[in-house]
């Protein structure tokens, strides 16, 4: 049984997307990298999409964060700062669960993001929730900020 990992979305099947590693034995993240050249301009938050998908367990969530050198050396930070891919976002019948990166460009200048570039990194952790949590029967159908409609 697969318990989590990631998977290309159908819409960039063949078109050249690398499943995210680990890049050192105690890493905890898994590099994400943009699956297309985007151009950000000044203060300006555009949407990288990375052509990637993830499964996990119920009781799992990938938590993205931006790569720590990207904001010095490039001029870009995740819009909002930690983004959060619950285990009901993988195939979503909105977007199939294509994970996008909210990049804001706090720079002076366009930044170029490039196909390729690893921008991201993904970690996969366990939640808890309260005791007395209420049951949610709401199945998701939504993307990108679909569980607060």
């Amino acid at each position: 049984m697969r318990e989590r990992g990631f998977e290309i979305v159908s819409s960039y099947q063949n078109k050249g997307i690398n499943l995210p590693k680990r890049q050192t034995l105690h890493s905890a993240g898994y590099d994400l990298e943009s699956a297309e050249t985007i151009v950000i301009n000044p203060q300006e938050v555009k949407l990288i999409p990375t052509g990637l998908k993830a499964y996990m367990q119920p009781d799992e969530v990938l938590q993205i964060y931006v790569r720590s050198s990207i904001p010095l050396k490039r001029g870009v930070m995740m819009a909002n700062n930690v983004g959060i891919i619950d285990s009901d976002y993988y195939n979503n019948e909105q977007n199939e669960g294509h994970i996008m990166l909210p990049m804001y460009n706090f720079s002076e200048n366009p930044v170029i993001i490039n196909k390729g570039e690893k921008i991201a990194q993904g970690i996969f952790m366990k939640y808890l929730t309260v005791f007395d949590d209420a049951p949610v029967n709401r199945i998701r159908s939504g993307g990108f900020g679909s569980s607060s409609e």
